[in-house]
């Protein structure tokens, strides 16, 4: 079958990005054709909070990938649905992760289905309603839903969001692991390359630095004494893109410095396994979610994980096989990671992780995908 992907893929970097590449990497090895049809311009400067927007890896030598969408410029809308009619594909699928880009989308999709009203499109959606909120959120998302014959999504939790718009086909396929970050290694090895004390716990909070993903719980949770008194340490690894004033005020107030490793950088593809390597933990202290990335990552590298009871966490990280799941308060952060450390049950924890990520392959994902796409009317 002949498959578009509208979505980012490089040269932008990012979750979403990783997630698109990945998923066409499975498509291509399931046999099918496709291509990725990405973006000449992503987002505005003044909506980018980041320090940039691209990667200077290479290009993924498998993948199509056509730079033509420009999200605020409607004639590449128009440019670009005409190069998706003459590539005439079967399926289109949109990658959804929030509303501002919902309009492109449903523009090129509206004009591709008008010549072809035989295409499919089956979306995608990791979050549909975000986690902060801009206004024309609820109209831009409309707009996009109006136009989507059904839905994949990652979660139970955005299944319900997605029934607030649409009660069109949707499958909950969870989101495959990451796989494409690097090996397995020991742990004194990795910490050596990062040059990190041998004998002390690591936690790790991994990814970009926004407000609802409760950095600030989780240097809260680092004061509780219990901790204190284990020495443990935390790597932050990650871009901020919340203003970091919030965070050092934390850290100077709980006399936390002397244990915290701040990396405060986007981290490249080829850095990511040398951090999860390096920890003891991955903690992912939420105040709200639909899926994480990170979880997959962490299934990857076997690494357990405490994470908070928020969108479809708890989906994802079986309560007490592969972690723990607490409220999303630094008590309970607290409480979860000391329960971790102070546990004779680690190993299990680790052969948990194992077992449990076993359902999270892409090729299962692209099953369900096709499946879904069967259950469509176009």
């Amino acid at each position: 079958m002949k498959i578009g992907i509208l979505g980012p893929a490089h040269p932008y970097r990012g979750g979403i990005a990783a997630f698109t590449e990945r998923m066409a990497e499975a498509l291509i090895d399931a046999g099918h054709e496709v291509v990725i049809y990405t973006y000449t311009l992503q987002y505005p400067d003044f909506m980018f909070p980041g320090k940039t927007q691209f990667t200077d890896k290479a290009p993924p030598a498998r993948l199509t990938i056509l730079r033509c969408i420009n999200s605020v410029n409607p004639l590449s809308w128009t440019k670009t649905a005409s190069t998706i009619i003459e590539d005439d594909n079967a399926l289109i699928i949109p990658m959804f992760w929030m509303p501002v880009m919902g309009l492109s989308q449903a523009k090129i999709l509206r004009q591709v289905k008008k010549r072809r009203p035989l295409t499919k499109v089956v979306s995608v959606v990791h979050n549909l309603i975000p986690h902060e909120a801009r206004v024309g959120d609820h109209f831009l998302t409309k707009q996009f839903t109006a136009i989507v014959d059904g839905y994949m999504v990652l979660t139970e939790s955005v299944l319900g969001d997605i029934r607030q718009y649409s009660d069109k086909p949707a499958l909950v396929s969870p989101h495959p692991i990451y796989d494409s970050f690097g090996a397995i290694e020991d742990r004194e090895a990795a910490r050596a390359r990062l040059r990190l004390d041998k004998g002390v716990p690591y936690l790790l909070f991994f990814g970009l630095i926004r407000a609802y993903k409760g950095l600030d719980l989780l240097l809260e949770a680092l004061a509780d004494n219990r901790l204190v008194e284990l020495g443990v340490r935390l790597i932050i690894a990650g871009e901020y893109y919340s203003k970091k004033e919030k965070y050092t005020q934390l850290i100077a107030e709980h006399n936390l410095s002397s244990r915290i490793i701040d990396v405060d950088q986007f981290i490249p593809d080829g850095e990511v396994a040398h951090y999860f390597n390096a920890a003891d933990l991955v903690v992912q202290p939420y105040k709200s979610a639909t899926q994480s990335g990170v979880t997959q990552i962490a299934y990857h590298f076997d690494k357990p994980m405490v994470v908070t009871d928020v969108g479809g966490l708890r989906e994802m990280c079986p309560d007490g096989k592969v972690g723990y799941v607490v409220e999303p308060n630094a008590k309970a952060i607290a409480d979860g990671v000391y329960r971790f450390l102070t546990s004779s049950d680690q190993e299990a924890m680790v052969n948990g992780v194992r077992e449990e990520k076993a359902k999270y392959s892409w090729d299962t994902f692209v099953e369900n995908l096709f499946t879904l796409e069967s259950q469509v009317e176009s």
